[in-house]
């Protein structure tokens, strides 16, 4: 019996967090870690599954029932796994209606704490096995805007832009001769990007904030030549996102003193920021604890 692999990217969101909800422009970025899904059918008429992490060590294992996918362990990722699965036998009603049942593997390149996708890139896996939209798909399990399902599908910097839950993905020939520059700084803690957005959403009703705004410095920073310049779009979109969500930049927050610029990539809080510095910032940060730092060109495909 033939196995099948699927693998997907992993992603990160240089610009337009939160707004891309409602339309901005945003540029995001395939990243060189990701997710496979292995899927082997055996003779049991059941799943087997089993999750490992980038040590290849297992994380979570379980068996469900072929026809309901019911399962005897009962906790958060086994109910998750069960609403995905029911998700998708709604988009296609054939996908598990055979007899014989599967063994599932899937493997992480990266550390589950680092939010560069594990979620998404395990949707968009399901759905290239299952032959279903994986932005469907995801609309009716995690949410969000789907910016993550394109990085999974693309590899190369793209421009994405949601309209009516529509999206419009572009590359972006992002490539800044800057790029040495640049680096992505693990904050030691995973955020939650659905919490993330009920915040924003609840915080952006008192502010009225224009989309073209975070448009104008999406298209800016995607033609900045310099490094200054490209640290002047960071902050200025910072202070933009800070104003919209009555949230601290994590530069004020955290790095005060650091003399490059410093932006929050997705929600708020954790998982990696950028860092732009003129200077290798690798013992800055790791001096005050932070000792994920891994440049630009390591980190992006």
């Amino acid at each position: 019996m033939k196995s099948k692999t699927f693998y997907s990217n992993g992603k990160l969101l240089i610009s337009g967090e939160y707004v891309v909800l409602d339309g901005a422009i945003s540029l995001a970025v395939p990243t060189k870690y990701g997710q496979s899904l292995t899927v082997t059918p055996i003779a049991q008429s059941e799943i087997i599954w089993i999750s490992y992490d980038h040590e290849d060590q297992i994380w979570f294992e379980g068996t469900f029932n072929l026809e309901n996918f019911s399962s005897e362990e009962q906790n958060d990722i086994s109910q998750r796994i069960v609403q995905i699965l029911e998700a998708t036998k709604t988009l296609n009603p054939q996908f598990l209606s055979t007899s014989e049942g599967f063994k599932i593997e899937t493997r992480l390149d990266f550390p589950r704490n680092w939010g560069l996708g594990t979620s998404s890139s395990l949707i968009n896996n399901i759905a290239n096995w299952a032959h279903v939209d994986p932005y469907q798909l995801l609309e009716k399990t995690f949410g969000g805007s789907g910016y993550d399902i394109a990085c999974a599908e693309n590899d190369t910097p793209i421009t994405y832009q949601r309209n009516n839950k529509i999206p419009t993905i572009k590359p972006a020939g992002f490539n800044p001769s800057f790029k040495d520059e640049l680096y992505f700084v693990h904050l030691n803690k995973k955020q939650n990007s659905r919490e993330g957005i009920k915040h924003y959403k609840e915080a952006k009703s008192t502010y009225q904030f224009s989309v073209e705004t975070i448009n104008d410095i999406t298209s800016k920073m995607l033609s900045a030549t310099q490094l200054e310049e490209f640290q002047e779009l960071m902050r200025l979109h910072e202070n933009y996102i800070s104003e919209i969500t009555k949230q601290a930049t994590v530069k004020a927050i955290y790095f005060e003193d650091f003399e490059g610029a410093i932006k929050s990539l997705g929600a708020w809080g954790g998982d990696f920021v950028l860092v732009a510095s003129k200077n290798n910032p690798t013992n800055y940060f790791k001096a005050r604890g932070f000792h994920t730092v891994i440049p630009y060109e390591n980190m992006v495909l």
